[in-house]
């Protein structure tokens, strides 16, 4: 959804009250469909799932595209691909928002050197999942606001995600047990602008502690209709939200396993 906005020196940056889930330091990304010059070729890089989106950063700091993001609300007919012959991929298309640096869309594909790509599908899905049930039903999602100076370096907490998971639900850490070279997480004092998987965060502050409340965390679950199958966790569905067009939340995004 926008480009080169989620890095900061020789780093990822992130938004305040956003957290790192999973890191892979070994990522191949190919986007298509899109005449931009950022977008052509292969590149090399990392790849962040975070609790409101992907991220990329790019490896070679003279690549015209050094990051890019994908939050969960703009990505759409996302799959994993199991080839007979070559390596798994996910796959899928990422929407435009204003003020994201590109406009239309872009099809992506991914594909994880040191393997995961299953994993990294299923929890990205599951995580887009939590995201969803605190998303508004009667307002489009906001123009996108890069992240603006200070940042500082992050403290451990935004990359080292808690053991216990979120809600029940404890992503593949053993699959990705690596977190991110030291100082290389930087955050803004800027709050994300859309949901992430705890709802709605903040920048730390007097009353501000970036968690919402019980009661808070019911109602937008109770408003939602997202359907996640923990039995089936290759299938999910996610409706988007009734009253907007562009960009699309989540549409019956499925990930695909061979039998």
């Amino acid at each position: 959804m926008s480009l080169n906005t989620a890095h900061a020196d020789h780093g990822v940056l992130i938004h305040a009250g956003e957290s790192i889930i999973l890191f892979s330091d070994n990522v191949t990304v190919e986007f298509y469909g899109n005449d931009a010059v950022e977008f052509k070729g292969a590149k090399h890089g990392r790849m962040y799932l975070t609790t409101h989106r992907m991220i990329y950063n790019s490896k070679n700091p003279s690549d015209v595209l050094r990051s890019f993001s994908f939050p969960f609300i703009a990505m759409q007919d996302v799959t994993v691909e199991q080839p007979m012959f070559a390596a798994n991929f996910i796959k899928g298309k990422v929407r435009a928002q204003p003020n994201g640096n590109f406009v239309g869309e872009v099809k992506f594909k991914l594909t994880f050197k040191s393997g995961g790509a299953i994993e990294y599908g299923t929890a990205m899905l599951k995580a887009a999942h939590l995201a969803n049930r605190f998303m508004s039903n009667d307002a489009p999602p906001p123009p996108y606001s890069p992240p603006t100076g200070p940042w500082y370096a992050a403290p451990p907490p935004a990359y080292a995600p808690p053991p216990q998971g979120y809600y029940g639900w404890v992503p593949p850490y053993s699959a990705f047990p690596d977190q991110p070279p030291p100082n290389s997480v930087f955050v803004s004092n800027n709050p994300p602008p859309y949901p992430g998987v705890m709802g709605v965060t903040y920048p730390p502050g007097p009353g501000a502690s970036g968690m919402p409340n019980a009661t808070d965390a019911k109602a937008a679950e109770a408003q939602q209709s997202a359907y996640y199958d923990p039995n089936r966790p290759q299938t999910a569905y996610v409706p988007p939200p009734a009253s907007y067009d562009q960009p699309p939340t989540y549409q019956e995004s499925q990930l695909k396993k061979n039998d």
